[in-house]
This record gives structure tokens, sequence and C-alpha cells, in this order.
């Protein structure tokens, strides 16, 4: 019997208008009350998931959230962080360098400046707006080596980033769990950061094992959680690689699949 479900957001548990469905809100509601356990897990920072989590009342004292890719993981109700696993200031310098050198856009969320990027485009502005907050402009210059950080995205128009993407070393694969989570969206975390190892960290901190969990999601910054689940599932519309690994594909997120997925697999 499977006993926690974890969600990704935006491609999966919300629609292409960023909106919960009925039928999506009422299986989770129905799961919940068999007594299993849902938790969102998302590249959003925190504060971009909250109205989700409290729109799906998973914010009691036993509900727990992966923001930043789970670089942390949460307790709700109280804020505590079970683990994180974040970056440095001189992990912003050196990406920043890098995106120089590729003339792409670059962000970063700061603990104690929030969200930050040396240039105010498009791209950041979405995400201020995604997320409801608001970004400022700050030279990464000068960030403090030891400075947490706990994120940066290279962002910019999908073709430029693709092209730059192609040009990076292949030894920052060594340094940096990397994701692309929206076409326009790079994302670089901590090594020990990534959905797959927040799922680890969670199970292990629930007494559980991957076998009774599930883990459904559309995008690359998905595809290790979805390996480490006792069955994952991609979305219709995930990428071909996503879908590759899972063992069940789901209708899309404007076909609500994740009420397809409690349907069958849990209230079923």
């Amino acid at each position: 019997m499977y006993k926690l479900v974890a969600l990704d957001m935006d491609g999966t548990l919300l629609n292409s208008e960023k909106q919960l469905t009925p039928r999506v809100r009422a299986a989770i509601s129905a799961a919940k009350k068999q007594g299993v356990k849902v938790v969102l897990a998302s590249g959003r920072p925190y504060e971009g998931m909250i109205s989700t989590i409290k729109e799906l009342e998973l914010d009691g004292i036993e509900d727990y959230a992966l923001p930043y890719n789970a670089s942390l993981i949460l307790k709700v109700a109280c804020g505590t962080i079970v683990s994180r696993a974040i970056l440095t200031g001189q992990d912003a310098i050196n990406l920043y360098q890098i995106s120089k050198q590729l003339q792409v856009n670059i962000l970063a969320y700061s603990t104690s400046r929030g969200l930050i990027t040396p240039r105010k485009n498009k791209y950041t502005d979405y995400e201020a707006e995604l997320n409801g907050i608001t970004s400022s402009e700050f030279d990464f210059d000068q960030l403090t080596e030891n400075e947490d950080i706990i994120k940066v995205m290279l962002v910019d128009e999908p073709e430029l980033l693709t092209e730059a993407i192609k040009k990076l070393s292949k030894t920052l694969h060594n340094d940096y769990s990397i994701a692309r989570s929206l076409p326009c969206f790079y994302e670089f975390t901590n090594k020990n950061s990534n959905k797959g190892k927040g799922m680890e960290a969670l199970t292990a901190h629930l007494g559980l094992t991957p076998e009774q969990i599930i883990c459904v999601g559309d995008a690359g910054n998905d595809l290790e959680m979805i390996q480490f689940a006792g069955l994952g599932v991609a979305m219709e519309n995930a990428l071909d690689e996503v879908k590759a690994h899972a063992n069940y594909i789901t209708k899309s997120n404007d076909q609500d699949g994740v009420a397809h997925v409690f349907e069958k697999y849990i209230l079923n």
C-alpha cells in the first residue's frame, strides 16, 4: 500500500493556467482521509508554494514541503528545517562569471537578500511574479564567499539557453545538481540536493521505504525522485527523458493527470 505521494507543481499538479482543478483537489482530499501523506516537491521557493499548500490543506503539524528542488525539507506548520543542502556566495560568483561568458542572464536565491539578479529581465520578472515575491538588482561580485545561497538559475530565451548549455563544462555536473525545470530555466543546486535525495531523506525521516512512495512529475528536476519512488509517474506532457524512466505515464496536467494517479493507485 502506498503511504506517501510527492507531487511536482508546475506542469504536474497545476494546469497550464497555474490552477488546481476541482477533480485534483477532491482526489487529494480523499487520499488524505485514507491516511495517505501528500507532499509538494517543487523548484519554487517556499513563498511560491504556500498558497497551494494552504488550498490543499497540507499545512498541518505533520505536513512537509520540499522547496528549491528539495534543497530544504520543511515542516510546514512550524517552519522547522528537517534537511538542508545549499550553495555559497562563491558558487554564485563562479556561476555569474560563466553566465557572462555565455551571455545569458542569471538569478539567485539568497537567504538574506531574497531573489537577486545582476540585471533584471523578463525571466527574472517571471520568476518573481510566478512566486509572488519581489526581486532586486545586486552585483554578484559583491557577494561574500560564505553567504548562504539556496539556488542559482541561468534564465533566458529558450534558444539562447539551449546553445549556452551546450557550451557548459561537463565538470559542473561533478560540482552541482543541475536540471532544466522549464525551457527558460536552468537550475543549479547543492550536489547533495535534488528531489530524489530529498525524498530519500524524507522517507528515512518518516520511517518509510521507496516501495511505499509515489512520485509524480514532468520536468528534468523531477527525474531523480521518479527514479527513487516505488512508483515513478510521468505526466503525458513530461519530457521524453522523464517518461523513459517512469513506471507509469498518466494524463497531462490539463487532463487532471494527478487525479488519475490517485484514483488508479489509491482510491480504487
